[in-house]
C-alpha cells in the first residue's frame, strides 16, 4: 500500500486542527447566506489589515476559479494572456482560461518558472493590429509551480512594463505562504506595493480544507466581479464555512507558521538528497517543493513506497512535496528507502 504521507502534492495534506474547528465554531446557529454573514465580514477585514482598506475581497472555491475569473474580470476575448509554460493557467487548468474567457494564453519557455521582460517582450508585437491577440495581463506564479520565489524588485520591474504597456500584472498566489516566509516580507510588500493589480491568495494547499480568495487593488477592475463569480458557479451560498477557514488563517500569522514549516521541510530533503550519488536537484529549493532527476529504473519501487509525481518524462524529473503536516521523521524514511534503491541499482 501506498505510504499516504508521501510527496506527491501539498493539496494531498488534511485541514489544520485550528482550521478545522474554526469551520465547527462557524456551524451554529443561522446566518445570512451568500457572504452576507459576520464570518465574511470579519475575513475580509482580515485581508484589509494585510493588503490596504481600499480593496475588494472575494472568495471563490478552488484556485482555477480564482486565476480564471480574476482574469476575465479585465479582459476582452481578443485579448491575450502571457504566462510561464510552466503556470497553472496553461499546464493545469484544462484549457479553462481559453473557455471561460475567450482569450488566447500565450506561454514562454523559462528554465525556472519565472518570467522576465526579455521574455515577455517575444509578445510584444502587433500592438493595434486586428489580425492578432492583443497583450492585456501577465500572469505570474509566486512561488513557482517549479518551488523558485519572484524577488520583490523582479516583481516590480515586471508590473512597470505591464503599466507602461497598457497591460495589467495578475498574481496566482496559491503558495503565496510559501513565498512570504522564503522572501521574510509582508504580503503587501511583494504585491500590492510591488504594483500587481490582482491576486489570487490561496489557502488550501496550506492548511486549508478548502476556499481561495482574489483581490483586486483598484476597484475599477471589480465592478462586474459579482456577476461573474455568480455566473462561474463560484457564489457560495455557505460562504461562512469559506470565511471562517480565512479568518483563522489570517489570524496570529498561521499561515506564515505553516508555511514556515513545509519550507522548512523541503530544505531539510534538500540537505539530505544532495548527500545521495547519483540524484540531481534540479531547482533552487526556495519554498516547499524539490525538484530533482532521479534513475528510471527505481522511479515505480520508489513511488510504492512514498507517492510522487513525474513531472518530465522524458529527463525523469520528479517533483516532491512537503506540506504543513510533513514530519522529519516523514523525509528520512523517504530518504532510507531511496538510499537502499540507489545502493542496489550500483551494485
Amino acid at each position: 500500500m501506498i505510504n499516504k504521507r508521501g510527496f506527491a502534492s501539498d493539496n494531498n495534506a488534511g485541514v489544520h486542527p485550528e482550521i478545522m474547528k474554526a469551520i465547527e465554531r462557524a456551524n451554529c446557529g443561522h446566518v445570512v447566506a451568500y457572504g452576507n454573514d459576520i464570518y465574511t465580514e470579519r475575513a475580509v477585514e482580515k485581508f484589509r489589515e494585510k493588503f490596504g482598506d481600499d480593496i475588494d475581497v472575494y472568495f471563490v472555491f478552488i484556485g482555477t476559479a480564482a486565476n480564471v475569473l480574476s482574469i476575465d474580470a479585465v479582459t476582452k476575448p481578443y485579448n491575450s494572456v502571457i504566462t510561464a509554460y510552466t503556470a497553472h493557467l496553461h499546464e493545469d487548468e484544462c484549457g479553462a482560461p481559453e473557455r471561460f474567457t475567450g482569450c488566447k494564453v500565450l506561454t514562454l519557455s523559462t528554465g525556472d518558472g519565472k518570467l522576465r521582460i526579455s521574455d515577455v517582450e517575444k509578445e510584444m508585437y502587433a500592438i493595434g493590429f486586428e489580425h492578432h491577440s492583443q497583450p492585456r495581463v501577465i500572469s505570474i506564479t509566486q512561488s513557482t509551480e517549479v518551488g523558485t520565489v519572484y524577488q520583490i524588485e523582479e516583481i516590480r520591474e515586471l508590473s512597470k512594463f505591464a503599466h507602461i504597456n497598457n497591460m495589467l500584472l495578475h498574481l496566482d498566489g496559491a503558495r503565496l505562504s510559501n513565498a512570504a516566509v522564503s522572501l521574510n516580507r509582508p504580503f503587501r510588500e511583494f504585491t500590492r506595493d510591488a504594483g500587481v493589480d490582482i491576486v489570487s491568495f490561496g489557502g488550501t494547499k496550506n492548511g486549508m480544507m478548502y476556499g481561495e480568495a482574489v483581490i483586486f487593488f483598484d476597484r475599477k477592475h471589480s465592478e462586474d466581479f459579482k456577476y461573474l463569480r455568480k455566473q462561474g458557479m463560484q457564489l457560495a451560498s455557505k460562504m461562512r464555512y469559506i470565511s471562517a477557514q480565512f479568518e483563522r488563517y489570517l489570524t496570529d500569522d498561521l499561515c506564515l507558521e505553516l508555511a514556515m514549516h513545509s519550507n522548512k521541510m523541503a530544505k531539510i530533503l534538500e540537505k539530505e538528497i544532495r548527500n545521495i550519488p547519483g540524484i540531481e536537484i534540479t531547482q533552487s529549493v526556495e519554498s516547499n517543493m524539490v525538484f530533482a532527476i532521479i534513475p528510471k529504473e527505481i522511479t515505480d519501487a520508489l513511488q510504492r513506497e512514498y507517492f510522487f509525481y513525474v513531472r518530465n518524462e522524458m529527463k525523469n524529473e520528479v517533483r516532491w512535496m512537503c506540506a504543513w503536516d510533513t514530519t522529519e521523521d516523514d523525509i528520512m524514511g523517504f530518504v532510507k528507502v531511496l538510499k537502499n534503491l540507489m545502493n542496489k541499482r550500483n551494485t
